[in-house]
């Protein structure tokens, strides 16, 4: 029986992921931590679009959100989401595939 939906399953993640706006958001993420303005600025959207993309990657579980001050810094909850672009990416460059353990 498959894996129950939720804010984690698979589903769930990979179809927000099917924006290349959200691949964006979530490559510029995999260097860590960002506030919203740079998230905006790196996707070239404005900002309720890009507010939009990130509530749907916060709903699936992709990434977290702490409100500081003015400001909403966002991270990413889920290594295996940026380990799989990281893949992708490095597949469509061409460059070999690298095995990565996921279970350590």
């Amino acid at each position: 029986m498959p894996p129950k939906a939720g804010p984690t399953a698979p589903d769930v993640v990979f179809k927000a992921l099917g924006s290349p706006a959200r691949l964006t958001l979530v490559r510029t993420l995999t260097a860590g931590e960002r506030c919203v303005c740079d998230l905006v600025e790196a996707c070239g959207l404005g900002w309720s679009t890009t507010s939009k993309h990130l509530d749907v990657l916060r709903e699936a579980g992709v990434v977290s959100s702490d409100k500081r001050g003015q400001k909403i810094f966002y991270r990413l909850e889920l290594a295996c989401v940026a380990e799989l672009v990281r893949c992708l990416d490095a597949a469509c460059a061409g460059k070999p595939a690298q095995r990565v353990a996921c279970c350590a």
